[in-house]
């Protein structure tokens, strides 16, 4: 971790970074419900305030932020730090959200499939078309949890399709290089899922392996790991940010384990390219509330209406 720089402190949970063009980064703050810009001098401009709990972030092609609302937690103190709890008595049930980087207005996108309502949308994507993959992770309470989920919004955001169901349950979302792979971490289970596509918003089909999986796990993390949100490089491999062991974990697309490397918290929740050849990696340590950037090996994969 020696390349490792601290950007910005005193954080209320950072997820979702957003490394924008002009150098800033964009994340929300999720404990602090807000939307916030980090400038290169380490200065924070609020951009919104946003009810609930605003998670991932990812600029669309209108050039607006789109949030995942998680539609809030409770919070609980732990030694050093305040971690997610269980589903608030305040919830607000969960949304796709777009905030105007100029004037913060906020406007909500949607929030259901069909009769299902969205319960803690987490981790967004959009794909070169204009469409928008997130993941659902549910809310927990006391004494049960929901099941995770995938969803698309096709190009224009109104309609709306549910693509995977049943997920224990669905975090950090990505697509492949040639975008014919949708890449999902499922949290407890530390397992990387592979989701192949016929067609934007559409898997192909396959064989089930034991129950209903329409995916094939790629990956899996052995001892006590969680995985959280992720990005992809530009060569194809997934690099999923990973809670307990508090590090960056890069998977090949055929599963195997490149490297993990430590960030210097066990509450590292997601990652993000930008910089010159996008070779600079921007991580969330959320336990710390810090946005801190180091040096990556290689290149990060170009996203749509943001890099390219």
């Amino acid at each position: 971790m020696s390349n490792l720089r601290v950007l910005a402190t005193d954080l209320e949970f950072p997820e979702g970074p957003v490394a924008m063009p002009d150098g800033s980064v964009v994340l929300v703050e999720i404990r602090g419900r807000r939307l916030t810009r980090v400038w290169p001098d380490g200065r924070k401009e609020v951009v919104a305030q946003i009810p609930g709990g605003p998670n991932g972030a990812a600029l669309g092609p209108d050039g607006k932020i789109y949030i995942c609302n998680n539609g809030g937690f409770s919070w609980i103190p732990t030694r050093n730090t305040v971690m997610p709890g269980p589903q608030p008595e305040d919830y607000l049930g969960g949304s796709i959200q777009r905030v105007d980087l100029q004037s913060g207005t906020i406007e909500t996108v949607v929030t259901r499939c069909g009769e299902h309502a969205l319960r803690g949308p987490n981790d967004l994507v959009f794909d070169r078309h204009g469409g928008l993959w997130f993941s659902d992770l549910g809310k927990r309470r006391a004494r049960d949890m929901d099941l995770g989920a995938v969803y698309y919004l096709k190009p224009g955001m109104t309609e709306i399709v549910e693509v995977v169901h049943g997920m224990l349950p669905a975090n950090g979302i990505g697509l492949s290089p040639d975008e014919n792979t949708v890449y999902v971490a499922e949290t407890p289970t530390a397992r990387l899922w592979a989701y192949e596509l016929s067609e934007p918003g559409t898997l192909k089909p396959r064989d089930v392996i034991y129950r209903g999986e329409r995916g094939k796990p790629i990956a899996g993390l052995g001892g006590y790991q969680m995985f959280d949100s992720l990005a992809v490089e530009a060569c194809g491999n997934v690099c999923v940010a990973t809670l307990v062991s508090g590090c960056i974990s890069v998977i090949a697309p055929d599963g195997a384990i490149v490297e993990q490397v430590p960030t210097g918290d066990r509450v590292t929740t997601n990652i993000a390219f930008g910089g010159p050849e996008l070779k600079t990696a921007y991580i969330t340590r959320s336990g710390k509330g810090e946005l801190v950037a180091m040096d990556w090996p290689r290149s990060g994969l170009p996203l749509n209406f943001l890099n390219k």
